[in-house]
């Protein structure tokens, strides 16, 4: 369940409320005690670092390592 806010104290911590949010958690705001809104942390981070990743497995994937150059990591590796 999320945590209720009353909306004046939204508004007057909102610095510290959107800090919390990008942490992780997440507010119910309320009216007069009726909920109104919900804050969540954004997912859009997400998909950014999920492109970021994806850039880096093609850009890995660009790299070719010669036949000779993985047989003598193969032997360095057995000593």
């Amino acid at each position: 369940m999320l945590e209720k806010i009353g909306s004046y104290d939204a508004k007057t911590r909102l610095p510290e409320i959107l800090r919390r949010v990008e942490s992780g958690e997440a507010f119910t705001i309320t009216n007069r005690g009726r909920p109104v809104a919900d804050l969540i942390p954004s997912r859009a981070g997400d998909q950014q670092k999920a492109v970021a990743a994806i850039d880096n497995i093609l850009s890995a994937k660009k790299h070719r390592v010669s036949g000779v150059l993985l047989d003598e990591l193969k032997v360095s590796g057995r000593k």
